[in-house]
């Protein structure tokens, strides 16, 4: 089996070189045609060349991790975000057709317009807030059209690598003896590890039983609010014997309301996994033992 891969530098794209790798050969690709084998267009504003790629490469499944993920910026750029979030997943899912390759593709809680309280689930009505989340909603809908697809929908992704919302409590922990962050917003913290090892399992299972394609929310397990995820960091340094002027207690709360953004957040990002679980025979861990363990890691550098 052959995996082509989109997305190769970023955090979900990084951990999928290396989950994929017991699967199958895997060329991934990065949008830097000149770091890639054979100079494969990974540039998602090049849809020609993407086209090319598939046919150069002819994968059994092509996993797309690439996207554009500023969610502000997408305000201002509505076209790139676009070409990015919806019309290359679509010239993907077309080749995909074409070929008869499995198509697996990451979205987003910002589908939803954040209403309520009760967790969101693959049935339920979409309306995103934003650029970003309408153009993520296009991007679903292209790759829907494959019959051979694979689309996770997930939130509040992190990693150990590059920069994140906990790196960025810790640092600025270091700094300030007190902070304030966001308590109403609710969601939950989802490593790209765990994104990388769900989708590898489920490629796997894919094989034999390829009627469970289809939509799938794919999140740790419980639900936080920013605020609550920035303390829970805090504490977990504290434990871990890190030097911090702020504790746990002086993270202040203050609405969405506070701090207003170009694009607009949705405040519920619940979702249910129970369809992945029971389809897949998963079970998610907590979201606090992902978070956990990446700061295990950080204070052993």
């Amino acid at each position: 089996m052959k995996i082509l891969l989109f997305g190769r530098g970023g955090q979900v794209g990084w951990e999928l070189q290396r989950a994929l790798s017991v699967l199958a050969n895997v060329v991934a690709l990065d949008a830097d045609a000149s770091t890639n084998p054979g100079g494969l267009c990974g540039d998602f504003t090049n849809l020609q060349g993407l086209r090319a790629t598939v046919d150069a490469v002819r994968p059994d499944v092509i996993v797309n991790a690439a996207a554009h993920t500023a969610v502000d910026k997408a305000e201002s750029e509505p076209e790139l975000a676009r070409l990015i979030n919806a019309l290359a997943p679509a010239a993907l899912a077309q080749k995909a057709i074409k070929t008869g390759a499995w198509l697996v593709h990451y979205s987003t809680d910002y589908v939803f317009d954040g209403s309520g309280s009760a967790p969101w689930t693959e049935e339920h009505a979409t309306c995103p807030l934003s650029v970003y989340g309408r153009t993520k909603l296009e991007g679903e809908q292209a790759v829907a059209s494959s019959p051979k697809h694979l689309i996770l929908r997930t939130s509040w992704v992190y990693a150990a690598r590059g920069g994140n919302f906990a790196k960025t409590m810790l640092r600025l922990a270091t700094e300030r003896e007190q902070l304030t962050v966001i308590d109403d917003q609710w969601g939950a913290p989802t490593s790209a590890e765990l994104l990388a090892d769900v989708t590898a399992h489920a490629i796997r299972t894919l094989q034999t039983r390829p009627g469970l394609a289809g939509l799938y929310h794919c999140v740790a397990a419980g639900e936080t609010t920013w605020n609550g995820y920035a303390r829970f960091v805090l504490s977990q340094a504290q434990a871990l014997g890190l030097p911090l002027k702020a504790t746990p207690e002086a993270v202040l709360p203050t609405p969405t309301s506070s701090y207003p953004t170009p694009a607009r957040r949705p405040l519920n990002s619940r979702m249910s996994t129970a369809k992945l679980q029971q389809a897949f025979g998963l079970q998610l861990p907590p979201w606090q033992q992902g978070v956990a363990r990446m700061l295990t890691e950080i204070a052993q550098k």
